[in-house]
């Protein structure tokens, strides 16, 4: 089944993604407020393009596709709006939420969106799939646990993070939904194309959380003797 072929053909990239410092940094305590506003204003700037690009992606299927076009309707109520989500998020941890809906994201990001609605335009417009392979399988992974941990070691109120723990128990489903998807796709042009889109979407999304900023193992050693009492 295409599923499986998608899982091997990406296994590079997505072992490059799990090597990001953060994903260490997070149960060793190194992962702080900071490094937590930085995630969700990455976030907030990639899913607020999530249902434009099914948009997108479904006004260039071919007619072959149209179970495909089926498909991304119900995409689309599921997904409208979590982008607002993530902006309540960061005013419950104090962050200036505005702020963030009006800046822009880093590069990792901002290429991410912007090379995702040109491939759909000038390429194959299933390349979406790409990004939902990546997205949705990185959060039935890490977003649930790691957001528990996360909550724990800074001490954020549960409002703080209604897209973590959303999108761990939603994706679940969705990605199930995905996999019965991907599984119809017998072209092999079309799944070259999802197959492509997910090791560039893999390697984008791998950058930015490579640049997450993390507290140094060094620097949280010193913290700590610093707040022994003498």
């Amino acid at each position: 089944m295409f599923f499986d072929t998608l899982q091997q053909q990406t296994e590079e990239a997505r072992a490059h993604l799990l090597r990001a410092p953060v994903l260490a940094a997070i149960p060793e305590g190194r992962f702080n407020l900071d490094s937590y506003r930085y995630f969700l204003g990455q976030a907030y700037h990639h899913v607020k393009h999530t249902v434009p690009l099914m948009m997108a992606c479904g006004s260039r299927l071919p007619a072959r596709l149209e179970w495909i076009r089926e498909a991304l309707v119900e995409y689309i109520q599921d997904e409208y709006g979590h982008q607002e989500w993530i902006l309540n998020d960061l005013q419950a941890t104090g962050a200036d939420a505005e702020a963030i809906r009006h800046g822009r994201p880093d590069l990792p990001i901002e290429l991410m969106v912007s090379w995702l609605y040109d491939i759909i335009q000038r390429g194959n417009p299933v390349s979406f799939f790409g990004m939902v392979h990546v997205l949705e399988g990185t959060s039935i992974a890490l977003a649930t646990p790691l957001g528990e941990q996360v909550q724990k070691s800074l001490h954020l109120p549960k409002e703080a993070f209604s897209y973590l723990y959303s999108h761990g128990a939603l994706d679940q489903e969705h990605f199930r939904f995905f996999t019965k998807l991907m599984n119809g796709i017998t072209d092999t042009v079309d799944q070259q194309a999802v197959i492509h889109a997910s090791r560039v979407v893999y390697r984008l999304y791998a950058e930015m959380l490579h640049q997450i900023p993390i507290t140094a193992p060094g620097q949280l050693q010193q913290e700590s003797r610093h707040e022994q009492p003498a």
